[in-house]
């Protein structure tokens, strides 16, 4: 897999009429998958080096993402599933590498402008559930 270019990794939000909308503007995303260590080190550890438990960590996807505010069908949804503090389908497209999809909640949504600038927004979205991975 070659180098992809960093404005095909999209994020796109349920419809809410079983598809997804794109969220515009977006000039910078980040996408990560973390997993907790569940430490089970004991005094009968091996050299006492550290024992983790395999498979027992409670695993979470963060996604954010920063642009300028477009005022799109996509915005006007983030919106309001901010405000219904909805959990709701979301999909983060990688290029070349695939579509991670499952449940996810807004965390945090900010708007900003400068006085000389336009105005622009932060989201960050948090992983309400179980994700499907399907490769490209």
């Amino acid at each position: 897999m070659g180098a992809q270019a960093g404005k095909d990794l999209l994020i796109r939000a349920s419809d809410g009429a079983g598809g997804y909308v794109a969220v515009a503007g977006l000039r910078a995303r980040h996408f990560s998958l973390n997993a907790e260590a569940v430490d089970v080190t004991n005094a009968d550890s091996a050299g006492r080096w550290r024992e983790l438990l395999a498979g027992a960590g409670v695993r979470r996807a963060a996604v954010s993402g920063s642009g300028v505010f477009r005022d799109q069908a996509s915005d006007l949804r983030l919106r309001q599933m901010f405000f219904d503090g909805q959990v709701a389908p979301f999909q983060i497209v990688v290029p070349a590498f695939g579509t991670m999809e499952g449940p996810f909640q807004i965390a945090s949504l900010e708007y900003r402008g400068e006085h000389t600038g336009e105005v622009t927004f932060d989201m960050s979205l948090e992983s309400a559930g179980a994700l499907t991975f399907t490769a490209a």
